[in-house]
């Protein structure tokens, strides 16, 4: 497919969807003339393409099934990925083919040009836990590869990320491993500028870029990259689901927690509120800063947290009671 022009490839691109392609649309998507696409359509024949063609007004073009696989035409980041869910398969991601995609995963090595095996290479060696090619956010096989490169190659990276809490900064790192864990991808790394290991969610990394800088490679304080992104996923604070139904419009409930928490109506003179936080004590101080009555649905210890609020402001509200009444009287007493 080396002399094969861009148009030929995007005709096969357009084609591998196996929809029935009308004549004049495939052509105009091409820019092309009739004539033009029919040598194009023989050309992909000619490599092994079994496409087939209906003649007259309603004539068109479809990718029908071959008796073999024909030639693919594969860019970087596809390759990539292909060798990553061969390889997942093959760790029995989906049980009975683990044999066969390891045969599979051996012959697409083969004819990958030396630069594109070396970044396939780099990302089985570098690559720590079960690859789940499914499910979870999506992460571009670009920083995947790149990634891996720079943990083989002991080269410091940069990049932006946002944590959990929406709090942006950037960070410089020595990178150690990636690590596939519940559906997830994971960078595990020395953090320079917090002088401590952390554990990258790549799903929130962005604007990654290599230094080009080496560091001599410093111990994990764990047994493996897994181990230590597992701890650290336990000790995440515990996320709760707030529910309370509120007495007040949804409007005007809405004007008070802004983009902080949702609002549903549920008539002109009530509303539900839902949160989702790691503490309990911002519901807390939204519901009151609302100004209405409310009742709390779940869960349970959101009524306890707030009847301790409740407690405590009462002591204060009562200490400063006697604190004036106690000034009131001396001023009297006096002489």
């Amino acid at each position: 497919m080396a002399n094969t022009s861009s148009r030929t490839l995007r005709l096969l691109s357009l084609l591998q969807t196996h929809r029935f392609w009308p004549g004049d649309e495939l052509a105009e998507r091409l820019d092309v003339s009739p004539r033009t696409l029919r040598r194009d359509v023989d050309r992909l024949r000619e490599l092994g393409y079994p496409v087939e063609a209906r003649r007259g007004i309603d004539g068109g073009y479809q990718l029908a099934a071959g008796a073999a696989l024909p030639p693919l035409v594969l860019d970087d980041d596809e390759a990539v990925a292909l060798a990553i869910g061969l390889r997942a398969a093959a760790q029995g991601a989906i049980a009975g083919i683990e044999e066969s995609s390891v045969r599979a995963l051996a012959k697409v090595a083969r004819i990958m040009p030396p630069h594109l095996r070396h970044r396939v290479d780099a990302l089985r060696a570098m690559t720590n836990g079960p690859v789940v090619w499914s499910g979870g956010p999506n992460v571009d096989a670009g920083v995947l590869t790149t990634i891996a490169q720079a943990c083989r190659d002991e080269e410091r990276l940069r990049f932006a990320y946002t944590a959990q809490s929406a709090e942006r900064s950037t960070r410089h790192v020595e990178p150690h491993r990636l690590v596939s864990l519940g559906q997830r991808w994971y960078l595990v790394a020395f953090d320079l500028g917090r002088n401590d290991w952390r554990s990258f969610r790549l799903d929130r990394l962005e604007s990654l870029r290599t230094t080009g800088m080496r560091f001599q490679p410093r111990e994990l304080p764990a047994a493996d990259a897994v181990s230590f992104v597992r701890a650290g996923i336990q000790n995440l604070p515990t996320r709760r689901r707030i529910e309370a139904l509120v007495h007040a419009s949804g409007a005007s409930v809405r004007g008070r927690v802004g983009q902080w928490a949702t609002v549903e109506d549920v008539d002109d003179g009530s509303c539900r509120l839902r949160m989702t936080v790691d503490n309990l004590d911002w519901p807390v101080l939204t519901l009151g800063a609302i100004g209405a009555d409310f009742e709390v649905v779940r869960p349970p210890e959101l009524i306890d947290h707030i009847r301790d609020w409740g407690a405590r402001l009462t002591r204060a509200t009562n200490a400063a009671e006697r604190q004036a009444t106690n000034g009131s009287t001396s001023d009297t007493d006096g002489p």
